[in-house]
């Protein structure tokens, strides 16, 4: 389902690729079951490929790793958490275009 620039997040590399993480990195919290996660994967694997070297974009199923999602308070799906030196810098709650998303990237990308 991701493209393969897009890293499927477990809490075996949570740590490791998100808060370890040498830049930003966008974590789409999603479900299977989820229409707006749906219509939002196509947008983040072309962000995906026009940010690449710059933000790196990561994914974690919600139904699959609960445990990762409880720390961060995900209360609905899509969110979209951009994370900056191991913290939350953006929370984006809900589908959104493009053009949003990218003004939001490009405040920690630079």
């Amino acid at each position: 389902m991701a493209a393969s620039n897009i890293i499927t997040l477990t809490q075996d590399n949570f740590a490791k690729e998100v808060q370890e993480s040498p830049g930003p990195i966008l974590v789409d919290f999603w479900a299977e079951w989820c229409v707006p996660c749906k219509m939002l994967a196509p947008i983040l694997d072309e962000l995906a490929g026009e940010y690449d070297g710059r933000v790196r974009f990561g994914k974690v199923n919600i139904d699959e790793h609960q445990a990762l999602a409880a720390p961060f308070n995900i209360q609905s799906i899509p969110t979209l958490l951009i994370f900056h030196h191991g913290q939350v810098a953006e929370q984006i709650v809900g589908l959104r275009s493009k053009k949003d998303l990218k003004t939001r990237l490009d405040r920690v990308a630079g």
